[in-house]
């Protein structure tokens, strides 16, 4: 049988999952463990090459918020942790797979509150519970269906650089990489409705990408809106997706709703 349609042949036996909350369907052709194992690796590695932030006042609000998230996303397999990167001049963030999350400085300013903040580690949970990145490398390896992809398949699999690529983060540290529009937009949804569980008020989120916009000015837009749908476009589905949202956050306990600490929009010395 060539490898083509040995390939064909797993896809239909192995490859067919769907998204959480959203139900789309997905192809996937890599396993939670092996995502789980390269995404441990993967984070430590930008993290070497990253300057973490210790201070209590920047990292506790994020790791308090984050914790909250992921009690409601309901992954008992993952093992989070949520890390600062002290870098004012990127305005995002990105998790990884297995539970793995960071966020720049530089968004911090952006988010202006912990709601704000739900909205922004709500968005990358998304990515990381609706398994994106692994789905991202399953199309490639069906796209480059071969000999090399079956052995990929059956032997040591991806390494941690194509987490890296697959989940949006480039070779220079910082340098974070946009998923398809498809892909953001479920983000968006499925950050929603994890905010929402998670006692933040999903209203929220239209408030925040709304300064997102406003901060893209005439330079182009920040990183973390590359790719998305336009201001627009994402209005629109935020709003659209709320009444789907708001009866989880009026059953949820209410998360306090804090502004962050001054040390969030200044630089680590």
């Amino acid at each position: 049988m060539r490898g083509g349609a040995v390939l064909a042949t797993l896809v239909v036996l192995a490859g067919c999952t769907t998204a959480p909350y959203t139900r789309r369907s997905q192809l996937m052709l890599v396993s939670p463990e092996q995502e789980t194992k390269l995404g441990a690796q993967a984070y430590q590695q930008v993290l070497a090459k990253s300057r973490v932030d210790s201070r209590s006042g920047v990292v506790a609000p994020v790791e308090a918020v984050g914790r909250r998230l992921a009690a409601a996303a309901n992954q008992p397999n993952y093992q989070w942790r949520f890390t600062v990167i002290d870098d004012p001049k990127q305005e995002n963030a990105f998790a990884l797979p297995g539970g793995k999350v960071a966020v720049y400085t530089g968004i911090l300013p952006v988010a202006v509150d912990t709601n704000g903040l739900a909205v922004v580690l709500g968005h990358e949970i998304g990515h990381a519970v609706a398994r994106h990145g692994a789905e991202r490398m399953s199309q490639t390896m069906a796209a480059q269906a071969g000999e090399s992809v079956i052995g990929a398949l059956f032997g040591g699999g991806p390494g941690t650089q194509a987490i890296l690529v697959a989940y949006g983060l480039g070779a220079q540290v910082g340098v974070l990489l946009p998923y398809s529009r498809a892909q953001e937009s479920e983000a968006d949804h499925i950050g929603l409705l994890l905010m929402a569980r998670a006692g933040y008020d999903p209203r929220g989120a239209v408030a925040f990408w709304q300064r997102m916009e406003q901060r893209a000015g005439s330079g182009g837009p920040p990183q973390f809106l590359s790719t998305h749908p336009s201001h627009g476009t994402r209005e629109q589905q935020l709003r659209a997706w709320l009444p789907e949202a708001l009866p989880y956050y009026e059953a949820a306990p209410h998360a306090p709703v804090e502004p962050l600490s001054p040390q969030a929009t200044t630089a680590a010395r």
